[in-house]
């Protein structure tokens, strides 16, 4: 479920506070832990380091991101891929070859 209208955007206090004592052309990064904050449009070109859990990523805020949360663009598991066993005997022939490594197919519409 969404968040009330009649509360408005969840923005964290501190993160609002550092936000207006940098300048947004400065390129200084504001780290914060606060993910459930929205973007607010005063944050527009300014880069934060948004923690993942283990480190912090740094995301340029551009004005499309403008109502979505901080988190949404530092992930939080990191993707290896898929194949397992199998995947890792057939790259290390490839490799073996000279060839470079088969990339995943594209996705069809």
């Amino acid at each position: 479920m969404s968040r009330s209208l009649k509360k408005g955007p969840f923005v964290d206090p501190k993160l609002l506070k550092k936000v207006s004592a940098v300048k947004s052309g400065s390129g200084t990064v504001i780290k914060t832990w606060s993910r459930a904050s929205e973007i607010a449009p005063e944050m527009v070109g300014h880069v934060f380091g948004v923690h993942n859990g283990k480190i912090f990523i740094e995301v340029r805020v551009t004005e499309e991101m403008v109502g979505h949360r901080l988190g949404e663009f530092s992930p939080t598991r990191k993707f290896t891929r898929h194949g397992g066993k199998m995947q890792k005997e057939l790259e290390l022939k490839t490799a073996e070859a000279g060839k470079p490594a088969p990339s995943a197919p594209a996705a069809k519409k």
